[in-house]
C-alpha cells in the first residue's frame, strides 16, 4: 500500500468544487431558475452544483431575530458555508433586485459565510442591466469576490426553453458550460493560493 503523504494542495486540486446556485425568482416557471438548472446539467465532473430552494421560506430580515435564528435562515447559512462559490441569476423588478433575493442577502450580512465568497452572476435577459448592476454592488459591498469571466448574459427572453432545452441548445450550452469551467478554475486557483499562504 502506498503511504505517500498527500499535501493540502493535492487534496484541494482533487476535491469537487461545490457551487450553490441561487435564483432570485419565486415563479414556478422562471427563466432564471431554468438557466441555473441547466447549469447543473452542464456542470463538468469536477463541479458539484446544487440549487437553493429556500428563498420563499425566509422570514423578513429583522436583526432582533438573529439571536434566535429561524430554521430557514440557519439552513441558508449552512448551504452558503458549504459552497466554494455562489452563482446568482435574478430577474429585474422596477430596475432593481427582487425583494426576496435582497432579503436573503440581508440575512447573510452579519455572518461570516459570505466573506470573500467567489461570486458569478448569470442573466437571463439582456434588458436586465439595472438588476445586474445592483446585485454587483450588493455582493461587492458584502466582500464577495466577483469573477467577471464567469458572469454571462444568456438571452432567454421570448424563448420557450426549459432547463433541458437550454442545455440541449448548442450555442447556449457552450456559453454556460464555459462560464462554469471558468468559475470553477478561478475558485480552484484561489483555494490553492490560500493554502500556499498557510503552509
Amino acid at each position: 500500500m502506498d503511504w505517500t503523504p498527500v499535501s493540502f494542495v493535492d487534496r484541494a486540486s482533487t476535491r469537487p468544487i461545490q457551487i450553490l446556485a441561487i435564483s432570485g425568482s419565486l415563479r414556478q416557471v422562471s427563466f432564471n431558475t431554468a438557466l441555473l438548472r441547466s447549469a447543473i446539467v452542464l456542470s463538468p465532473d469536477h463541479v458539484a452544483m446544487r440549487l437553493y430552494s429556500g428563498l420563499g421560506d425566509l422570514p423578513h430580515f429583522n436583526p432582533d431575530l438573529e439571536p434566535m435564528e429561524p430554521a430557514p435562515v440557519s439552513d441558508l447559512r449552512a448551504q452558503v458555508q458549504w459552497a466554494d462559490g455562489l452563482i446568482f441569476s435574478s430577474p429585474e423588478y422596477a430596475h432593481g433586485v427582487p425583494g426576496v433575493l435582497k432579503n436573503a442577502l440581508d440575512w447573510l450580512v452579519s455572518g461570516s459565510e459570505f466573506i470573500n465568497k467567489p461570486i458569478a452572476l448569470f442573466n437571463a435577459s439582456p434588458r436586465a442591466t439595472h438588476a445586474q448592476a445592483s446585485l454587483t454592488e450588493i455582493v461587492t459591498v458584502m466582500t464577495g469576490r466577483l469573477v467577471p469571466e464567469a458572469c454571462i448574459t444568456v438571452p432567454l427572453l421570448g424563448k420557450t426553453l426549459d432547463a433541458d432545452g437550454i442545455a440541449a441548445d448548442p450555442e447556449l450550452s457552450r456559453v454556460i458550460r464555459a462560464a462554469i469551467v471558468a468559475f470553477a478554475q478561478q475558485i480552484r486557483d484561489w483555494q490553492i493560493e490560500a493554502i500556499g499562504k498557510q503552509e
